[in-house]
């Protein structure tokens, strides 16, 4: 009788959670195919402020050199050696596997390599408590969104603050560290340099058989017209990578969600069976025992 309540207390346990697991199996896919369409519409946005780059710097009287990559030894005296800001993009909230494990392993990693200055910076409180226990000082964290994807605010906000004390010469390179969206439940940790920007070169376009250049009239400051460009596309650029970890976070999410709403209905289909099975013989023993006590049934001694 103790195994059979315990079996029914099992069961109804479980049942109580499996809606629970098929809701956030749900979420999860619908969060998973919005980052993955948004990350699409900003890589067409990217494309086009690619493709404009340079037309706006064939009208620039010198070579563009506002953004330079910065040599060591480039910052004023006293300021130390070089300063670079490390960003890594955990998850806010759980229940996506080693997701985050496996961006502070890589960070923690790439920390070991430097030799430089290096400014911590975290997004997603998960990632901050693990490299928080590990011991690592952390120069700024910031929570993401639970609901909702992250937003474009977030990564105008870093990279125009990483860009202006990178022209100021307070710091020399942006590093971020996530996990990059392989396909459904499969990420990559990675690490690629945002600051300074490099935009890859698109020639410019030109007319007709002959080749002829197309002529662009541009009636702003070339030079504050490429500058903005340039702030754009660099939170353009970290705005994409923010999505990308957020399609493998939510990818993961889904398959390991339902992988557990699938172990939940084999395990109710097993508890159930078990109880109906204990029942049975529970009733056969009682019935038995009835027809004993009657003497319907048992060993007549004559």
């Amino acid at each position: 009788m103790i195994e059979l309540d315990r079996a029914q207390a099992r069961l109804q346990n479980i049942r109580s959670v499996q809606p629970i697991l098929s809701a956030l199996h749900t979420i999860s896919l619908g969060s998973w195919q919005a980052a993955l369409n948004q990350r699409g519409r900003v890589q067409g946005y990217a494309e086009r402020l690619e493709a404009l780059l340079p037309v706006v710097t064939a009208h620039l009287s010198t070579k563009p050199s506002l953004f330079p990559p910065r040599e060591r030894g480039g910052r004023p005296e006293g300021t130390g050696g070089v300063k670079t800001a490390i960003l890594v993009i955990g998850s806010e909230r759980g229940l996506c596997g080693r997701f985050n494990v496996t961006v502070v392993e890589r960070a923690e990693a790439y920390l070991a390599d430097q030799k430089d200055n290096v400014e911590l910076i975290v997004l997603g409180s998960r990632v901050r408590r693990i490299l928080e226990r590990h011991g690592h000082q952390l120069a700024w964290s910031g929570a993401l969104s639970i609901t909702a994807l992250p937003p474009f605010e977030l990564a105008s906000h870093l990279s125009r603050r990483w860009l202006t004390s990178y022209e100021a010469r307070e710091l020399d390179a942006v590093d971020l560290i996530y996990n990059a969206y392989r396909g459904l439940g499969s990420y990559e940790p990675t690490v690629t340099r945002l600051i300074p920007p490099s935009p890859p070169f698109i020639p410019p376009a030109s007319g007709g058989d002959r080749g002829e250049e197309i002529s662009t009239i541009i009636e702003t400051d070339p030079l504050s017209l490429y500058t903005r460009m340039i702030e754009q596309w660099t939170a353009t650029r970290l705005y994409e990578l923010l999505l990308e970890s957020a399609s493998a976070e939510h990818s993961t999410r889904y398959e390991l969600m339902g992988a557990a709403t699938q172990n939940a209905d084999h395990l109710i289909d097993e508890l159930t069976l078990a109880i109906q099975t204990t029942r049975q013989r529970a009733i056969t023993q009682e019935m038995q025992e009835l027809a004993a006590g009657a003497g319907l049934i048992g060993t007549r001694n004559r």
